[in-house]
């Protein structure tokens, strides 16, 4: 996410633990190279966690996470006190808010921020790092009132609400106090409620080669869309037309179709996109 922000021009920093040995330095050279802002990266000398991507023939990845106390995992809220006072929008998501003691500290950030940042929200759910859904469907049920965007996968309403539509959960979250609510589906495209307006990306067709990536190159490019279009707020996202709503959608869809078109969570570039 970090990194897509940044080469789609956007000012971003990395709120996330690093270790100071030689794999935690080679991922902050990367970071740094990418034009990631690390002031607020605390670093430890805790293991780095590995994750090991295998790709089926049609390009669908599944993972496996070797982390236990690991720096990412680590992090303790003293490191908050990093975090620049001119950032104005937050994301977070995946087993990062689920495993302790960094899901302590991730809360207590949101609880500071969330009425007066942008808190942005994927569950992108991991099992095997943590296999019980109930600690999932607990973090989504506090999330809801903090969050202003919510990006959840078809796969993963799967998991968490199976057989349930999309359109019934998305009206519930909205209740609960979430500005926007998309669900990407895979090579079906995404959809979006907000309670002014309701969207649909149609697919992008392409040759896939490596799905890795995609989600989080949808969701930094739609938040990239918001910022350029002065909608990085939670009022903005609230009242925006349908237009535009489905103009979003449409641009974070191109961009994921791109890293999904080359190997190796290759993302895009801000000047591979449409102005």
């Amino acid at each position: 996410m970090a990194v897509g922000l940044a080469r789609l021009g956007q000012p971003v920093g990395f709120f996330g633990g690093v270790s100071t040995g030689f794999l935690g330095e080679r991922l902050m050279r990367a970071l740094t190279d990418e034009g990631v802002d690390t002031r607020c990266t605390p670093r430890s000398p805790a293991r780095t966690t590995l994750s090991l991507v295998g790709v089926d023939t049609a390009g669908v990845p599944s993972y496996s996470f070797y982390g236990e106390g690991a720096a990412d995992r680590g992090v303790a809220q003293v490191s908050l006190g990093a975090i620049p006072p001119e950032a104005r929008a937050f994301h977070v998501g995946s087993y990062a808010t689920v495993v302790e003691p960094v899901a302590a500290t991730q809360r207590a950030l949101i609880e500071r921020e969330h009425r007066r940042s942008l808190i942005s929200y994927d569950p992108n759910i991991r099992l095997n790092v943590e296999p019980d859904l109930g600690r999932w469907h607990a973090l989504l049920d506090w999330m809801l009132p903090r969050t202003h965007l919510l990006k959840v996968s078809d796969e993963d309403l799967g998991l968490l609400f199976p057989g349930k539509s999309p359109d019934v959960l998305a009206a519930q979250w909205l209740a609960r106090g979430v500005a926007m609510v998309v669900v990407t589906r895979g090579g079906e495209g995404a959809l979006a409620w907000t309670a002014a307006a309701q969207a649909q990306a149609a697919p992008v067709k392409v040759d896939v080669v490596d799905t890795v990536g995609a989600g989080d190159t949808f969701q930094a490019a739609l938040l990239t869309w918001l910022a350029e279009h002065d909608a990085l707020s939670p009022m903005a996202l609230r009242t925006l037309p349908a237009t535009q709503l489905k103009a979003a959608l449409d641009f974070a869809a191109q961009a994921a179709a791109i890293t999904c078109s080359r190997r190796g969570a290759d993302l895009p570039r801000r000047a591979e996109l449409p102005v």
